[in-house]
């Protein structure tokens, strides 16, 4: 069994409440679990209006198959999101 992890860090520019960073984050965690069948969640910098930290978690038997959908899903998300620029991101395998 593999478990692989993907933590992002996102850039929320031009955000003016925390409501407004829930209205954009939500949208982008729902797809990325639907899409890709992956459990998403933001872990770190909820507090903070101009940056979101999500992470994706996937599990298998074939770590090349589940780091291609790890990079697909980084993928999508750069390009049905330009609005929400990715400044970093890993993938780790355990």
């Amino acid at each position: 069994m593999v478990v692989a992890t993907c933590l992002i860090a996102l850039e929320l520019n031009g955000i003016q409440s925390l409501k407004e960073k829930r209205s954009i984050l939500k949208p982008i965690i729902t797809r990325l679990h639907r899409e890709f069948n992956l459990s998403v969640a933001e872990i770190d910098g909820q507090d903070a209006w101009g940056s979101a930290i999500i992470a994706m978690a996937a599990v298998g038997n074939d770590k090349a198959h589940l780091h291609r959908l790890l990079e697909k899903s980084i993928a999508w998300l750069e390009t049905y999101r330009p609005d929400v620029p990715i400044s970093d991101y890993r993938i780790e395998f355990l």
